[in-house]
C-alpha cells in the first residue's frame, strides 16, 4: 500500500469551513473541530486553523457559552426569590445563586435579598453544578468571587477569551499596565473593566481590537504597539494591583 507524502493544505491562521481539506498524510495529528478520513484530515466546524507542530484543530468564530463546571465568569443578577438570585450567565441556560452559597452571614427567612444583590447587580461567579437539564448552580464562596462594583461590562466572543487573556495572563496583564485599569475576564465571554473614563476607553478599544483581529499572525505586537501610543499610564507608573485574583484559560494561540 502507498502511502501519501504528507502535506499541509492550509494555512496557519487561516479560516476553515466544514468539510475543507486542511493537510494530507500521516505525519499530522488531527484535534480540536478537525478529524480524519483515511490520510486527510478536515476540518469540522468553522474557525481559525491552528497549527501546532504537527497538530492541528481549529479554534471557533462564534458560538454561545456553553457552561462548565468550575468556569469562573461574571453574571447579571435578573431576578430574585426567597431562595435566591437568577443570574444571566451570557448563555441560554438559567442559572442560580442560592442564599447559602452567596454568603456565610446568616440571613433570616424573609429578610430582603436586595441588602445583598439588587437587579442588575454583576458579580464574579463560578459555577459548581450544570444539571441534566441544563440548570446551572453558581457560588460566590472563593478566591476572587464577589460583587462587583462601578466600572463596565464588556461582552466579547466567548471563544475569544483565551486570546485576550493570553498566554499565563500576559496579554491582559499588558492592557492592564497600559490603561491602568482593573480587569476581570470571565469565561463566559463578559469582562469588567473599572478605571479612570480614558482607561476604560482605551481598554475597551484594544480588547475590541483583539477580539476582531485574534486569527492574524504577530498580534502581541500590534497590541503592544498599539498601548504604547495610546497608553494612558506612563511607564514608570505601576498599575493598580487587583485585590484578589482568579485563574483563567490560557491562550492557545501565538
Amino acid at each position: 500500500m502507498t502511502t501519501q507524502t504528507s502535506e499541509l493544505i492550509a494555512k496557519d491562521k487561516q479560516i476553515a469551513v466544514p468539510g475543507e481539506t486542511l493537510a494530507t498524510g500521516m505525519e499530522f495529528l488531527p484535534s480540536n473541530g478537525t478529524y480524519r478520513v483515511n490520510e486527510k484530515i478536515l476540518a469540522n466546524k468553522l474557525g481559525v486553523l491552528n497549527v501546532d507542530g504537527k497538530v492541528l484543530k481549529i479554534i471557533a468564530v462564534s458560538g454561545r457559552y456553553f457552561p462548565r463546571k468550575g468556569d469562573v465568569i461574571i453574571g447579571k443578577v435578573v431576578d430574585l426569590n426567597f431562595n435566591g438570585w437568577r443570574v444571566n450567565i451570557n448563555c441560554a441556560y438559567e442559572a442560580m445563586l442560592s442564599v447559602k452559597d452567596a454568603t456565610s452571614d446568616f440571613i433570616r427567612r424573609g429578610e430582603n435579598l436586595t441588602k445583598f444583590f439588587d437587579i442588575n447587580d454583576y458579580m464574579v461567579t463560578q459555577i459548581v453544578n450544570v444539571t441534566s437539564q441544563n440548570l446551572v448552580d453558581l457560588t460566590l464562596k472563593g478566591p476572587g468571587l464577589k460583587k462587583l462594583y462601578g466600572g463596565r461590562i464588556l461582552e466579547v466572543n466567548t471563544h475569544k477569551v483565551p486570546r485576550i487573556i493570553g498566554k499565563q495572563g500576559s496579554m491582559v496583564s499588558m492592557i492592564k499596565e497600559a490603561t491602568g485599569c482593573k480587569i476581570t475576564v470571565g469565561q463566559n465571554g463578559f469582562i469588567w473593566i473599572s478605571g479612570s473614563p480614558d482607561g476604560e476607553i482605551l481598554a475597551t478599544n484594544v480588547i475590541k481590537k483583539i477580539e476582531s483581529e485574534s486569527h492574524q499572525s504577530g498580534l502581541t505586537d500590534k497590541i503592544k504597539e498599539y498601548l504604547d501610543k495610546n497608553r494612558v499610564v506612563p511607564k514608570q507608573e505601576s498599575q493598580p494591583q487587583d485585590e484578589e485574583k482568579t485563574e483563567m484559560p490560557e491562550s492557545d494561540q501565538e
